[in-house]
């Protein structure tokens, strides 16, 4: 397929090294390895392989993906590998949408907690409706549950915020039946944002109490207790957004849903406009906005657009997508297993497209000539230079 003439990759490439030099000391590790992962991807310094075509004789040079999580060329193959794997869990029923934001006052200190918060988040929301769904007066059910965690607005602003994908109905308490849910209503929004507000925040007094949070800035008085709490205070008492969107038409439309949410990051080459040595700009969507077109551009000096998007780096080792209740990882196939039985349904189907086998050493993509398979005849390391001389790939604009 036809790439975009400019992407994040060559953002980085051109002004990464100034901003280093001008930030130097301020970078964390894990924000210094995207970025020299992003600057390296597809190009000589990671290697790469010569395939040819199987019936044209077409050749090129390929070079390696970083596959880092946040370079926005790797997530579309990881996506694919991800939902691939997904597709045997979902089941034939309705599922619905949540999702569980941060106020701004407690993004604030998100913003220098990431690895504490971001847990919290997901904790707090997961027991949110799992603690409601079993509830006999709502469902009654034991539920599952899949978060994907996005920590950034259009505009490559910090909004931390947890996107939920739930079947619609659970397991009775003795395991032995499906309890579904009212069609098109899963849980009632504002039980879910109050107990949601109340479960977050007695979390955040006790990551406060052990010493778990750090303060910078005009934040720095609130490592004293009292002055925590009074910052909390006017929390406890204010609306947090859970938003519950449109329940999706059936299986096949969570899995395209999904394809889109896992892997997205701050933010997408195809939304850049321009970049030069002063700004970078990209298309953003104006929520503000209710009726009419929200899409608009936003120009952006190009080191705060390098430094919005380094704000999105998660702690090493932190996993964005997390399963709870009968999804979880540990349980996850066996109950899949049970649901099904009692809906009376067969065991999940791969897509033909995702479940076909890849051959050894053939490329996803065809010949871009003929269509044709293209077949690996020759890798080389970083450093090396291929033996073939077939020319480098030519990037469509």
């Amino acid at each position: 397929m036809p790439r975009h003439t400019l992407e994040v990759a060559d953002i980085f490439r051109s002004h990464g090294p100034g901003y280093r030099r001008a930030n130097a000391g301020h970078l964390s590790l894990s924000q210094l390895k995207v970025m020299s992962a992003i600057e390296a991807c597809r190009t000589e310094a990671l290697g790469g392989h010569v395939a040819a075509c199987t019936k044209c004789n077409h050749q090129h040079i390929a070079y390696n993906s970083c596959k880092n999580r946040h370079c926005p060329r790797c997530q579309g193959p990881a996506a694919r590998d991800w939902m691939a794997a997904r597709s045997e869990d979902l089941l034939p029923v309705e599922y619905f949408h949540l999702v569980f934001t941060l106020p701004a006052e407690i993004a604030r200190i998100a913003y220098w907690n990431k690895r504490a918060m971001y847990g919290l988040l997901f904790k707090a929301s997961a027991e949110t409706v799992t603690t409601i769904a079993a509830d006999p007066k709502r469902l009654g059910a034991r539920v599952g549950m899949t978060n994907v965690l996005h920590t950034w607005g259009s505009a490559m602003t910090h909004h931390p915020h947890v996107h939920m994908i739930m079947p619609g109905g659970g397991l009775s308490p003795d395991g032995t039946r499906w309890i579904a849910c009212r069609p098109g209503f899963f849980l009632p929004v504002r039980v879910l944002s109050r107990l949601f507000r109340r479960l977050f925040i007695n979390g955040l007094m006790a990551l406060h109490h052990t010493g778990q949070l750090a303060f910078f800035g005009d934040l720095n008085s609130l490592e004293d207790a009292e002055a925590f709490a009074s910052y909390l205070a006017p929390l406890r008492k204010a609306e947090w957004v859970v938003y519950a969107k449109p329940p999706f038409g059936g299986p096949e439309a969570v899995l395209a849903y999904l394809s889109r949410y896992t892997h997205r990051v701050a933010i997408s080459n195809h939304r850049l406009v321009s970049a030069d040595a002063d700004s970078v700009a990209f298309r953003w969507k104006d929520y503000r906005i209710k009726r009419g077109d929200r899409m608009k551009v936003m120009r952006l000096a190009t080191h705060e657009f390098i430094r919005r998007f380094l704000i999105h780096v998660l702690p090493d080792g932190f996993h964005r997508i997390r399963h709870y209740g009968q999804l979880a990882s540990a349980a996850r196939k066996t109950n899949i297993v049970k649901i099904r039985t009692l809906l009376g349904a067969e065991a999940g189907v791969q897509d033909d497209a995702s479940a076909a086998e890849i051959v050894p050493l053939t490329l996803r993509e065809p010949c871009p000539e003929c269509g044709d398979p293209m077949r690996i005849i020759e890798t080389f390391r970083r450093g090396e230079t291929p033996r073939s001389r077939a020319p480098p790939r030519k990037q469509a604009a």
